[in-house]
């Protein structure tokens, strides 16, 4: 089982309690600097700011920073697939997970039939 790179999809499912995405917090697994502030961002808009803390509280050990090759090499990718409005969240993630021999795990259709992504709906 390889290590796991989890997006803000993944992360809003397991904190919505989804037992098809719980099971990634008992597995090695890391988030990027990046996806960790969208997802507070989406807790604080669609929750309240005492769950967007205890979440960044319960994952930021397991963040790594992005470095700047890696957000170049995301925006040619986000441009190379323009016709499928890849986010930038989600172009980070993707290209850091390759770069970093991870499996993306996402819910996002866009990465169903890429390379190295491990797709999950609810």
């Amino acid at each position: 089982m390889s290590k796991k790179c989890l997006d803000t999809y993944a992360l809003i499912e397991i904190a919505q309690g989804n037992p098809n995405f719980a099971l990634y917090l008992n597995q090695d697994f890391i988030i990027t600097e990046l996806t960790l502030a969208e997802f507070y961002a989406v807790l604080l808009r669609n929750e309240d700011e005492q769950k967007a803390d205890y979440w960044f509280k319960k994952l930021e050990h397991y963040t790594l920073p992005v470095n700047k090759s890696v957000l170049i090499e995301a925006m040619r990718f986000r441009h190379d697939h323009r016709k499928q409005r890849i986010s930038f969240f989600d172009a980070v993630g993707y290209i850091f997970s390759l770069r970093n021999q991870l499996q993306f795990v996402t819910g996002d259709k866009e990465f169903e039939h890429f390379k190295s992504v491990e797709f999950r709906k609810h």
